[in-house]
């Protein structure tokens, strides 16, 4: 018995819409995280980006559970002395740009030690807030992250 490991050539990506109106952000990051990596598939390599295209559409409706839209604070540093700056999860899907609150929670799912993967893994998640997005032409399928498990979508 011989362990089996994938060649660039033997690596099929596929293309996947997913619509984030409803969905608990955490679950759906954990979906997103598992499918970008390729853990999903069969002929999974750690060392090889066997992960899918990903495609995000409405990521301004997504929710968050309990009083997290308050709660949850995001900081960053500025490189300057005090330039501690923090910013919470409801301004931010309140603001300009909706999609960062998925990204980011996507990012922090994977392995933080600079893998040398992380940047193929992340250019391979397209997250949009509206509806719309310009990647018609690769033929996504659609993938109901809601229909996966019940506690994955929020109502009220």
């Amino acid at each position: 018995m011989k362990t089996y490991s994938a060649k660039a050539g033997d690596i099929q990506k596929k293309w996947y819409v997913v619509d984030a109106d409803g969905l608990v952000l955490g679950r759906l990051a954990t979906v997103l995280s598992m499918r970008l990596r390729g853990k999903h598939k069969t002929t999974y390599t750690p060392h090889m980006d066997c992960g899918d295209n990903i495609i995000v559409v409405n990521a301004e409706k997504v929710r968050l559970t309990g009083k997290k839209l308050g709660d949850k604070v995001y900081h960053w540093y500025t490189g300057y002395p005090g330039g501690i700056k923090e910013n919470t999860a409801g301004k931010i899907l309140a603001g300009k740009h909706p999609e960062r609150v998925i990204e980011k929670a996507v990012e922090r799912m994977f392995r933080r030690n600079r893998h040398p993967l992380f940047k193929a893994w992340m250019s391979n998640l397209h997250v949009y807030p509206g509806a719309t997005h310009p990647h018609a032409a690769q033929k996504p399928e659609v993938l109901d992250v809601a229909a996966m498990n019940r506690k994955n979508k929020r109502s009220a």
